[in-house]
C-alpha cells in the first residue's frame, strides 16, 4: 500500500528555515502529484505547495509565496519543502499528499511537527 513519511520538522526561531522531506513507497512516484497541507490547532487543514509529476508546475498558497520551495526527486521518491523566513503563523503539523485525480482521494502521511517561537 502507499506510504508517505514525512519527516524535518521540529522547533525553530521566527527568521530560520526548515527542510521537510517526504518519502514516498508502494506507488508509482512520477505518476503523482505531490503537495503539501498543514493543519494548525483548531483550524482547517489548508494546502500549502503542490508540485506536478516532473517538477515543470509548482503551486503555493499566498501566504507562502517567496518563502517557500517545493521540489522532488522522482529517482528517490522523494518530495520536499524548503521553507525559509519562517514566521510563528506557519507553526502546524504538516503533511505530505499523493495524488493522481484531486486530493479529495489522496494518500496522506502522518504529519510532521513545524514550531516557529518569536
Amino acid at each position: 500500500q502507499v506510504q508517505l513519511v514525512e519527516s524535518g520538522g521540529g522547533l525553530v526561531q521566527a527568521g530560520d528555515s526548515l527542510r521537510l522531506s517526504c518519502a514516498a513507497s508502494g506507488l508509482m512516484f512520477s505518476r503523482y502529484t505531490m503537495g503539501w497541507f498543514r493543519q494548525a490547532p483548531g483550524k482547517e487543514r489548508e494546502f500549502v505547495a503542490a508540485i506536478n509529476w516532473n517538477g515543470g508546475t509548482t503551486s503555493y498558497t499566498d501566504s507562502v509565496k517567496g518563502r517557500y520551495t517545493i521540489s522532488r526527486d522522482n529517482a528517490k521518491n522523494t518530495v520536499y519543502l524548503q521553507m525559509n523566513s519562517l514566521k510563528p503563523e506557519d507553526t502546524a503539523v504538516y503533511y505530505c499528499a499523493a495524488a493522481t485525480t484531486g486530493w479529495s482521494t489522496a494518500d496522506w502521511g502522518q504529519g510532521t511537527q513545524v514550531t516557529v517561537s518569536s
